[in-house]
């Protein structure tokens, strides 16, 4: 009797043992404990292995790959800058949850490790040319940085690099390519910043925040790349929402925001945005996050529509808890933001500062997520004007408060004229018609007591 099959699944089978090796080979696998030893302290080697055999036992070619949501650059220093793209077989956000599950690092958006552990990772080219005065945008100068890197779809196909090598506050072209084809993304412009002791007559920055897909067009992110009078963009928050709303533009998934596949999913579709690719093909975004990047009203430890108790767990979201939410927000928002991670060691820091010159120092902070004690839960305002003015009630954190009020010193030292910082929420105090503080989630309803320490600046 013949088994036509049994070549295949003997081959199968070698490969399978092979991989197996492989995966057994990195130690990140067996970190911090073997699964064979502590079920819940380590990865499950065969199902990662036939995962991967199942996905990638056969490498992409170049023409099956496509750039499917642009260019970006963004976080500008002196000497870098960090360059953005997606190069996959399809626009659909990946499913898999490896990247936030079992023992990953918490708030992890680490990748290199998932990329090393798939069979065929896909290879790309990036390269880093400065802009040629008089010249139309596709004629190449002479090469400035270029380099290669790998993506899978553990971390959604994104591509996220930094290019050293530059000149301060100078225009630069950059694109990618698949490696070794001529498979393209479209040619983007950035901008690096001057350095700390430039003088500089301006900086421009063009501002957003709170844009919102599902209610309406992204006119003034067109407008403002069109018009081209700004060196960055800077966006103070709610760059995507995480509601279900409908309509012509409705939000995908139609649902809720929970899953690491939600964010990217949400990410992915304000993407295809047209004006929102030109504006973050032409010019570095400086961005921070406000609540609905995660959901709304957030603080340390929950949200307006889900808190840390069993009975929110298990009827406010689909069995998925406060701090797993926030892990998933965090890994999408990383991998699809040009943003640098600048402590190594705390992976949900977005608070950073960029020195403009003896201009300005832009002191960009996180007032909602990193550790912000309760607010505005839509049904706790009695609560939170009673303790206003509890002295430890925080908006930021203490370990950010000493950094903040330490960038604005260094700042006033070193005799910068401008100290700008980016935030997401009302600073000034705000008074009602019988001269009492108004408002339940804002600056002064949540940090009196650093509010007065600013005015020793």
């Amino acid at each position: 009797m013949m088994y036509p099959n049994l070549g295949s699944l003997l081959g199968l089978g070698a490969l399978f043992c092979l991989a197996s090796a492989s995966f057994e080979g990195n130690l990140n696998y067996q970190s911090p404990s073997p699964r064979s030893s502590h079920v819940n302290l380590g990865l499950s080697l065969p199902l990662i292995t036939s995962r991967t055999l199942k996905r990638s036992s056969m490498a992409y070619q170049p023409s099956e790959l496509n750039f499917t949501h642009g260019v970006a650059s963004g976080d500008p220093y002196p000497n870098s800058v960090i360059l953005w793209t997606r190069v996959a077989p399809t626009a659909e956000s990946d499913r898999s949850n490896v990247t936030v599950a079992g023992t990953v690092e918490l708030y992890s958006h680490e990748t290199e490790k998932y990329v090393k552990a798939n069979a065929n990772p896909i290879c790309i080219e990036w390269k880093v040319w400065e802009l040629q005065k008089g010249y139309n945008v596709n004629v190449e100068g002479p090469l400035r940085r270029s380099g290669k890197a790998y993506t899978t779809s553990d971390i959604d196909f994104t591509v996220k690099v930094e290019a050293h090598g530059l000149k301060p506050w100078t225009l630069y072209n950059y694109q990618f390519n698949v490696c070794g084809s001529n498979n393209s993304s479209p040619v983007g412009r950035t901008k690096t910043a001057p350095a700390e002791n430039d003088e500089v007559d301006e900086v421009k920055l063009a501002v957003f925040s709170c844009s919102n897909h599902a209610k309406g067009f992204f006119n003034v992110y067109g407008n403002a790349a069109r018009k081209g009078k700004h060196d960055y963009v800077v966006h103070l928050g709610d760059y995507i929402y995480e509601d279900a709303s409908s309509g012509p533009r409705a939000h995908k998934p139609a649902n809720k925001l929970f899953t690491l596949y939600d964010y990217r999913t949400r990410h992915g579709q304000y993407r295809t945005d047209n004006d929102l690719q030109l504006l973050a093909q032409n010019y570095p975004w400086i961005p921070t996050w406000d609540d609905h990047e995660f959901a709304n009203n957030g603080y340390r430890d929950g949200f307006s529509a889900l808190n840390n108790t069993e009975a929110s767990f298990r009827n406010d979201g689909p069995s998925i808890s406060v701090d797993t939410r926030k892990i998933n927000a965090v890994r999408a928002y990383f991998e699809w933001m040009p943003i640098r991670q600048v402590d190594l060691d705390d992976n949900l820091r977005i608070w950073r500062n960029f020195k403009m010159g003896k201009l300005l120092d832009l002191i960009v902070i996180d007032t909602r997520n990193y550790d912000r004690s309760i607010t505005s839960t839509g049904n706790n305002d009695a609560y939170i004007e009673a303790i206003r003015d509890d002295p430890s009630r925080t908006l930021m954190g203490g370990r950010q408060e000493k950094w903040f009020f330490r960038q604005l010193s260094e700042s006033k030292q070193r005799a910068a004229t401008w100290r700008v910082v980016g935030n997401q929420i009302v600073f000034s105090r705000i008074l009602d018609s019988k001269g009492e503080l108004t408002g339940t989630d804002n600056w002064s309803v949540s940090v009196s007591s650093l509010l007065s320490n600013f005015n020793c600046l």
